[in-house]
């Protein structure tokens, strides 16, 4: 069991020195960020042009929709969100520390990207997990 949380998915990164950060691929032909591996730019179409890149910790929220039912386990309601991080990159996550209520929610407002522990799950081996989440900017 190792005391260091693995990252929930592979383009969260966890440096042993450092802070977790969320690194997308960026065209080096057209300038657009993108997460998870691909070798061909979705928005110009360019080949072999993706380079690692970090991602900003903060953005806008785009999009929202309030979940009241999911699967077994998951405890309802939460929010799904969409954000524009500050660079262009949309990427989506749950929102959270706000009241999954439309009157508390606003597109266009800022939030920072956090890093935590991944709802108390653990897998076979006692490992737990690091996973992103969108809060209000305070």
């Amino acid at each position: 069991m190792s005391n260091q949380p693995l990252p929930a998915v592979p383009y969260l990164k966890i440096p042993e020195d450092g802070s977790p950060y969320l690194e997308g691929l960026k065209c080096g032909q057209c300038g657009s960020t993108f997460l998870g591996e691909r070798n061909v730019c979705s928005k110009c179409g360019a080949r072999d042009q993706m380079s690692p890149v970090t991602l900003p910790n903060s953005g806008k929220l785009y999009s929202y929709s309030i979940v009241y039912r999911s699967f077994p386990g998951i405890d309802v309601p939460y929010i799904s969100a969409i954000v524009d991080l500050d660079d262009g990159t949309a990427i989506k996550g749950n929102l959270i520390n706000v009241e999954p209520d439309p009157e508390n929610i606003a597109f266009d407002m800022p939030v920072d990207v956090i890093f935590d522990d991944a709802l108390g799950r653990k897998d076979a081996d006692g490992n737990s997990y690091l996973s992103y989440f969108f809060q209000p900017k305070t």
